[in-house]
């Protein structure tokens, strides 16, 4: 899973989709995600690096980062190629 090319995105979270128009608000969680995904770093190497940093669940962890990922693809902010 990759962020599209054309998505932009502030240092304080404001994402913008410049095809359409659309834009959102981040939280800091969502912010480190969105920067993992443009460096792109796949979904577990981005599980584990959340799961060194904060003091979650692992099953939590995953559900909560395939809840955010599922938007991401609802928003068209992403390009899903079959990857995990």
């Amino acid at each position: 899973m990759k962020l599209k090319k054309n998505i932009a995105m502030s240092e304080t979270g404001f994402v913008f989709n410049p095809v359409s128009g659309d834009s959102y608000s981040l939280n800091s969680v969502g912010i480190e995600i969105f920067n993992y995904l443009k460096v792109g770093l796949n979904i577990d190497s981005i599980t584990e690096k959340m799961y060194e940093k904060y003091d979650v669940e692992k099953s939590v962890l995953e559900r909560y980062l395939y809840d955010f990922l599922g938007y991401l693809k609802q928003y068209q902010l992403v390009d899903d190629n079959d990857e995990n």
